[in-house]
């Protein structure tokens, strides 16, 4: 099954939850395991709470979400200035003080993107692999 949506939402902290909610629903709604779930819908948290604190002068910012069967593609776009990702460490030696929100991310989903769209506005793409229903564990013979 294939669902997509897009989300214009205003960039106030208020909107986190409401789109926190949407996707946990969409993924659940397809059976999704819920720990594919939790850690996609945290990333997705991090990345809007990202354009909440850091985005420029607009008032709204968008979510797209497709998914299919086995991925889940989520693009978090807004009018920030954007920033050089690589450049972007924390302080040594206090790696959860500044950008921890990035280290989550990249470690939440399968592929992380922070690109510059043609408009000009700035794109953080999450993907994450998904595998549906009850996860099966193979025992060692």
């Amino acid at each position: 099954m294939d669902i997509s949506f897009s989300v214009r939402l205003p960039r106030d902290a208020r909107s986190l939850p409401l789109m926190r909610g949407l996707l946990r629903q969409t993924l659940e709604h397809l059976d999704v395991a819920t720990p594919t779930i939790e850690e996609i819908v945290l990333a997705l948290t991090e990345a809007c709470a990202n354009v909440v604190q850091h985005a420029g002068e607009r008032e709204e910012y968008q979510v797209d979400v497709a998914i299919t069967d086995d991925t889940c593609l989520i693009s978090v776009l807004d009018d920030g200035q954007g920033f050089d990702f690589e450049a972007a460490t924390a302080p040594e030696g206090s790696p959860l003080e500044y950008g921890r929100g990035l280290v989550l991310m990249k470690a939440l989903v399968d592929d992380l993107q922070f690109v510059r769209a043609e408009d000009g506005r700035h794109r953080v793409v999450l993907e994450k692999k998904l595998r549906s229903g009850p996860q099966l564990r193979l025992l060692p013979d």
